[in-house]
């Protein structure tokens, strides 16, 4: 159900402009820019990140109110939890309990379920036993999914399907030659989703960082110079505006592209 009067004003302007039959299906975001956000204000990274988690929830309450389908984002990286400093490490897990404590009840007023994507088993267990009471107590609703990425990588993903698919064709004994896209795909962490069809990136990097490196393959990138601290549900808007502006071919050719030519047969070709 849409609650488009519980958009701003300033939202209201945006979403008028879109075509509701055009939204995409599922939205992932890379939340990039907390240190930046708190270096630019001679302030401690940890209040980046506390700032970016307000954030989370600003965001995810826009796309409910709008009936966005799938909301990912890139919450903590398999590389953050091997390379960041222990103490900020343990800090993000911390606050990661915090903003489930203090936002599923602001889930469930907004019909919003929560899951997660990433070698989660391997964050520590009063995170996990935390993450997954907020699973169940949401797990009811129909709104939005929100996926948070958790300890997550691309390539580790892609990895795990391999191996999860390896034990499969031994145990049924598939072979080689039969093996599918879809048949990795059963075994993706998101396997329960649709593809991305837009995926946001904040902070001005145009790079991917091992996020859905198998799912983006067709997905529409839509990069921002704004720091995640700073995104609000307006920005997801616009976001959605630019991609609706947008041709997705797949592959296949545009209107604007020229002629085709049937008989190709008759061309001369020259490379001079």
């Amino acid at each position: 159900m849409l609650r488009i009067d519980e958009l701003t004003p300033e939202e209201r302007a945006v979403y008028s402009l879109l075509k509701p039959e055009g939204l995409p299906q599922h939205v992932a975001i890379i939340m990039d820019g907390n240190g930046r956000w708190a270096g630019s204000r001679s302030l401690k990274r940890f209040l980046g990140h506390q700032q970016g988690a307000k954030s989370v929830q600003l965001v995810t309450e826009t796309a409910s109110r709008i009936g966005l389908p799938w909301l990912t984002l890139y919450a903590f990286s398999l590389e953050n939890n091997l390379r960041r400093p222990k103490a900020e490490v343990n800090f993000l897990m911390r606050l990661l309990k915090v903003y489930l404590e203090g936002n599923v009840q602001r889930m469930m007023d907004n019909n919003v379920r929560i899951r997660y994507i990433g070698r989660v088993h391997e964050l520590p267990r009063e995170v996990q036993d935390k993450m997954r009471w907020a699973e169940e107590k949401t797990a009811h609703n129909t709104g939005t999914t929100l996926t948070l990425a958790l300890n997550y990588g691309a390539r580790s993903e892609i990895l795990d399907s391999f191996r999860a698919l390896a034990s499969e064709i031994q145990r049924k004994h598939i072979q080689p030659a039969h093996i599918t896209e879809e048949d990795i795909h059963r075994h993706l962490y998101t396997a329960h989703m649709p593809d991305p069809d837009l995926l946001i990136r904040t902070s001005g990097e145009m790079r991917i960082s091992n996020f859905l490196l198998w799912q983006i393959a067709y997905t529409e990138i839509f990069v921002t110079e704004r720091l995640w601290p700073d995104f609000r549900g307006i920005h997801l808007l616009e976001a959605i505006a630019a991609f609706q502006r947008r041709e997705r071919r797949y592959g296949g050719l545009s209107d604007s592209v020229g002629e085709v030519e049937e008989d190709t047969e008759r061309i001369k070709i020259s490379v001079s």
